[in-house]
């Protein structure tokens, strides 16, 4: 029979001689696994003692307690009427970030979503959606490069039907629009990453699903429509079995299909916002599928070199065990030998990368073109202008593998000028977050309808019907393209023998 315990017994045990912790209404003893947590004891003991059910619940997807402790460390559970006032009972959980009182529909764009999200999640949620590195240029540059390219209209052009479905990677979608790989849904609101699928298989959207997510895949795909289209986001652990594993628990799930490897950020960057939260320290997740050794530090570019465990922001702790030593030579090789998935190559910033990464084709069968929303290097160039240098430089990159695009998409403008540069289709990433923190699914539905309908009235108000007749016509990019790479070209084309033999 399960032992019940005063919440006062519990408090006793708060040291690294004796740490307890109570989740989800259960105690347990984590005191051996203080040494063994990814982010280091002092996450812990932080907590030690606690109630850490609102610190754990957010950021650790189902099964994470089962994988990382022994049966018997769990001694039994807590009279929750002996918790302190202050502290919510397990119950309540669920209760914290949604009230219910916001008419969506009165919320008419992305910034009207965010404002009102920013009042209901807690600080540190906020703190880790909104930051960026350094002063948060590329993150404000991202958007206000789409302020510089101008809409050509065109008249008497019937424009009763308009079209927004295209295709990704030979997948039907109702809308150009995806969502990017965006961690800790939970943190919003607890639908988390499940309650972005609800809303894009509503609208017809594709969702590419973050590594880091706070619920399983497989739990983030259990009530998907058998049309609706996954990918999976990739960073490979410094201990490759670790991601090994993830990719034989993703190759079995058939509504993902394809992988997205992430190359913009190695190591984290410098988000202060994220840094200067209170309590994030608290929050370092012990991820079900890529944890590792506490003795691997991210902040140092030498990813064997150890340092002590220390309070860092949500973003810093999520990178912890991240290799930093990807290789065309090396890691595409090595995708191929743990999955037949195509490979989506994410974060490439130049047009000789966009390039290179055309030559691996079919392997890699798309690119999406990011800086990682501004929070990896601050001051890099937005990612239209890496679009533009495509165009001038290699524009059969086209050709070979479909380009997609995210970052500072605000406004169905936004999304018709990249479609015109010619991206494939544009991703979304903290407004799905924020529809998450202004009303759960709903709120990310609302996003969805918003981006689409201002999309259509942008292409009927263009006179164009469907997003394949978008083109380089539609816009006047002249203001961005004065500011774009002219270096030379860098590149070292194959001739045409060796192209014809590369087919045989």
């Amino acid at each position: 029979m399960s032992k019940v315990f005063d919440y006062a017994e519990v408090a006793t045990h708060n040291t690294a001689e004796s740490c307890w912790v109570v989740l989800y209404g259960d105690v347990y003893d984590v005191t051996e696994f203080i040494s063994e947590h990814p982010g280091g004891g002092k996450v812990i003991l932080q907590l030690a003692g606690k109630d850490a059910t609102q610190e754990y619940d957010p950021v650790h997807p189902a099964g994470t307690l089962e994988q990382n402790l022994k049966p018997e460390q769990k001694l039994g559970t807590v009279n929750v009427d002996t918790l302190p006032p202050t502290e919510k009972s397990p119950l309540e959980m669920g209760d914290v970030v949604q009230d219910g009182s916001v008419n969506l529909d009165t919320l008419l764009n992305l910034d009207d979503i965010e404002e009102v999200a920013t009042k209901q999640i807690s600080q540190k949620g906020w703190a880790y959606y909104y930051s960026a590195s350094d002063d948060l240029f590329s993150k404000t540059f991202n958007n206000k490069v789409y302020r510089q390219i101008l809409l050509r209209a065109r008249v008497f052009v019937d424009c009763v039907n308009c079209d927004t479905s295209t295709s990704f990677l030979g997948h039907k979608v109702k809308v150009p629009i995806y969502v990017s790989p965006a961690a800790m849904a939970r943190l919003a609101h607890p639908d988390g990453e499940w309650g972005i699928a609800q809303a894009c298989e509503q609208y017809g959207a594709m969702q590419v699903i973050s590594q880091n997510a706070s619920m399983t895949p497989e739990q983030i795909v259990a009530d998907a429509n058998p049309d609706q289209v996954f990918g999976w986001q990739l960073y490979v652990q410094n201990e490759r079995a670790k991601s090994e594993a993830m990719l034989v628990r993703i190759n079995n799930l058939p509504q993902i299909k394809f992988i997205c490897l992430t190359l913009d950020a190695p190591v984290p960057g410098k988000r202060e916002h994220d840094e200067r939260s209170k309590n994030v320290g608290a929050n370092l997740p012990v991820r079900a599928a890529v944890q590792e050794d506490a003795s691997v530090s991210k902040t140092s570019s030498d990813a064997k070199t150890p340092s002590p465990a220390k309070a860092m922001g949500v973003g810093q702790s999520l990178f912890w065990g991240t290799a930093a030593d990807l290789t065309w030579k090396k890691t595409l090789p090595w995708l191929a030998q743990h999955t037949k998935l195509p490979i989506v190559l994410k974060g490439i910033q130049t047009h000789e990368d966009a390039y290179l990464a055309s030559l691996h084709a079919p392997q890699v069968k798309a690119i999406i073109l990011s800086n990682h929303g501004g929070r990896a290097l601050d001051t890099a160039s937005p990612a239209v202008h890496t679009l533009l240098e495509i165009r001038k430089y290699c524009p059969e990159v086209f050709d070979r593998i479909e380009v997609w695009i995210d970052g500072g998409i605000k406004r169905g403008t936004d999304v018709v000028k990249a479609l015109c540069l010619g991206a494939r289709g544009v991703g979304i990433g903290r407004p799905a977050l924020f529809g998450l923190g202004a009303g759960g699914k709903e709120g990310v539905a609302r996003v969805l309808e918003i981006l689409k309908a201002e999309t259509e009235t942008c292409m009927r108000l263009l006179g164009v019907g469907r997003v394949d007749e978008l083109g380089m016509h539609h816009i006047n990019a002249r203001a961005v393209e004065r500011d774009i790479y002219d270096g030379p070209a860098g590149l070292e084309r194959p001739s045409l023998r060796e192209r014809l033999i590369a087919k045989l």
